[in-house]
């Protein structure tokens, strides 16, 4: 199937490893050029070597902090140094710390303000401009399914992640008519570092084996399995595809069936 973006570039978030990484494999096979942004350069690096060798597309690795601003600035400098235009955003970040209200103090909730809130309104800034100018945009953000259903014990997520979607659903309306749809992705339990990170901090605490904790989540997802990360991918090249042209505001769930919420 053609998607319709072979030539046009993206920048992806959180680009060295799991789900960015995911996304970057599924743009790469449709022809996109990439701005891959990772924290730590090393990884990022190998990543975009790889996928230079493996598609026939253009590649600049950039290491850079998206909840500083000073960073995101850098970066959109380098790419249009490198490239003409930005047509796609995939805002891609890490999470906060979990934990209840108590837990946390002013210190802990303005880290996650930057980091899951303000860096989205810095990086839509850096390509919004150009998007109108051309006419042509697509503006994809990685949340989480929690959104629909906040988890206990994350609370700073919870209500980042939220108002990440208000201002999607906001920001969708206001650029409709120039070309631009802007959505959200809301994935569950992928097969990831993290993931496995969260399986063997819960059975320390539980006191029990890492695959029984794998086990109990597998239960709870109707489809009977965890996820692989390119089945992200391959929906945020979809949405950033001609083909989804009259899809925008939208929170697209990707959990195996794990919410229970109509809408």
């Amino acid at each position: 199937m053609n998607l319709g973006i072979r030539g046009k570039t993206a920048v992806v978030g959180g680009a060295s490893r799991g789900l960015g990484r995911a996304v970057c494999d599924s743009l790469a096979a449709e022809g996109v050029n990439l701005v891959m942004v990772a924290r730590s350069s090393e990884p990022l690096e190998a990543a975009a070597r790889q996928i230079e060798s493996t598609h026939a597309v253009e590649v600049l690795p950039i290491a850079a902090d998206l909840s500083r601003g000073e960073a995101i600035g850098r970066l959109f400098e380098m790419a249009s140094r490198r490239f003409e235009t930005v047509d796609i955003l995939v805002h891609n970040t890490g999470g906060p710390p979990p934990g209840g209200f108590l837990d946390h103090d002013d210190g802990a909730w303005t880290r996650a303000y930057e980091l899951l809130l303000l860096s989205v309104v810095r990086m839509v800034r850096g390509v919004l401009p150009g998007m109108v100018e051309r006419g042509w945009g697509r503006i994809l953000i990685n949340t989480s399914f929690t959104v629909k259903e906040p988890a206990p014990g994350l609370i700073l997520s919870n209500v980042f992640r939220t108002g990440v979607m208000a201002l999607s659903k906001t920001l969708s309306r206001e650029v409709a008519g120039k070309g631009i749809t802007v959505n959200t992705v809301c994935p569950g339990a992928f097969a990831t570092k993290r993931l496995d990170s969260i399986f063997t901090a819960q059975a320390q605490e539980r006191g029990t084996k890492v695959e029984t904790i794998r086990q109990e989540w597998i239960d709870r997802i109707p489809v009977g399995r965890i996820l692989e990360p390119h089945e992200l991918g391959d929906l945020v090249a979809f949405l950033s595809s001609e083909l989804a042209s009259g899809m925008t505001g939208g929170c697209f769930p990707i959990e195996g069936g794990m919410l229970h919420g109509v809408f």
